[in-house]
């Protein structure tokens, strides 16, 4: 049973969850010697109801201060995804609305883009990651007070591009908790790291002048 089926069942207590996500906090300072600057949850978890209150209560009390809200401008006209993925993707989509204003009390933060659903796995190219990055800045400027206002114009816009590079897992080795899921086995991992290495890509940063960083560094 899956952990969305065990939720809609009832079948999760939520003292039992935060206690997990703080043994994992603990964890990570155990293994590295500071605290994460980022945290979120595996296929967006930590925005499903009842979940994203105690994730964000987590992220408050060890003072983390970024998260992931996966909102994707324009998700709805990408034909090329599968309707049952769609259906997924839509209804994290609508967990994640209703999980801003839980994370904005909180103080956690986000980037002002998030794209990944749309360039996934198979769906990722050059052309598709460029495409979903001027479809999102076009819609967060589309929303600045005055688009044309030179101070809009300027400013830094931070984006979070969703990626899976690797190689493909052999079982029983990886997943969480019980084995490598069928994406995390297959060759899309693959392809996703060699179309992130890409030079053009690379190239592509340099002309539009986008700087790769880490959510330490916002």
């Amino acid at each position: 049973m899956g952990f969305r089926t065990a939720l809609s069942k009832g079948l999760l207590n939520m003292s039992e969850v935060k206690q997990e996500l703080k043994a994992q906090v603990e964890l990570f300072h155990e293994l590295t010697g500071h605290l994460p600057p980022h945290m979120d949850g595996h296929q967006h978890v930590h925005v499903l109801p009842e979940v994203r209150h105690v994730f964000a209560e987590v992220l408050e009390e060890y003072g983390i201060k970024y998260t992931r809200v996966p909102i994707e401008p324009g998700l709805h006209n990408c034909d090329w995804i599968a309707p049952s993925l769609m259906d997924f993707y839509l209804g994290v989509e609508e967990d994640s609305f209703n999980t801003v204003d839980v994370f904005t009390r909180h103080g956690i933060r986000w980037p002002d883009i998030y794209i990944g659903l749309s360039t996934m796995g198979k769906n990722m190219s050059v052309s598709n990651i460029w495409s979903a990055i001027d479809t999102a800045i076009a819609d967060v400027m589309s929303k600045a007070p005055s688009p044309t206002d030179p101070m809009a114009q300027s400013r830094t816009v931070t984006i979070e591009l969703m990626v899976h590079p690797g190689y493909p897992s052999v079982p029983p080795v990886g997943g969480c908790g019980e084995g490598p899921d069928d994406f995390s086995q297959s060759w899309e991992r693959l392809h996703e790291l060699q179309t992130l290495i890409k030079p053009e890509l690379q190239s592509h940063y340099k002309t539009r002048n986008i700087q790769l960083c880490s959510f330490k560094d916002l």
